[in-house]
């Protein structure tokens, strides 16, 4: 793998709009990702030629195309609506999994994927992809310096959702 494709560059943009008259947070910031074009090619001709190892379950809808928020209210009120003219109580327990990408295990995410029989090239190659993951903060038109990402799956990315699912 090229270490090109691996290195990204985070833009933090400010998600107050009085950014001026008040000192910021960390909290303030949304950070976006920009990885290399070629990084983007490479994943989606990995995804095209290897999707069968890397499926989702049928009861994922977050980050896959075509599905969005509101399939999932949608099925979730159909099915609350159906226990509830059945005469039953339901109660419901979410997850807001908003940070899962920040801090997945790498090690953790290689031994699910190895439970998963995937072939041994495909996953040196992810694991090559994710220990190789490099970034720095652009702000303004200064770039920090570069630091080594031990944690996560890269925002982003094509294939992060499919990793996400063996956690």
């Amino acid at each position: 793998m090229p270490l090109g494709c691996s290195h990204v560059y985070i833009v933090p943009l400010p998600k107050v709009k009085d950014c001026t008259t008040k000192s910021l947070k960390y909290e303030d910031f949304r950070s976006i990702a920009i990885s290399p074009v070629v990084s983007k090619i490479f994943e989606n001709s990995l995804l095209m030629k290897l999707g069968d190892f890397l499926s989702t379950h049928n009861n994922q809808f977050g980050f896959k195309k075509g599905l969005n928020c509101n399939h999932v209210i949608y099925t979730v009120r159909r099915v609350v609506e159906n226990f509830v003219n059945g005469g039953n109580t339901v109660n419901l327990c979410s997850i807001d999994l908003s940070k899962a990408f920040d801090k997945v295990n790498h090690h953790a995410l290689f031994m699910k994927l190895m439970k998963r029989n995937l072939p041994v090239a495909l996953l040196d190659l992810f694991e090559n992809w994710l220990q190789n993951c490099f970034s720095c903060i652009k702000w303004n038109h200064v770039f920090s310096d570069v630091f080594a990402i031990r944690f996560g799956v890269r925002q982003g990315s094509v294939l992060s959702p499919f990793y996400l699912q063996y956690i």
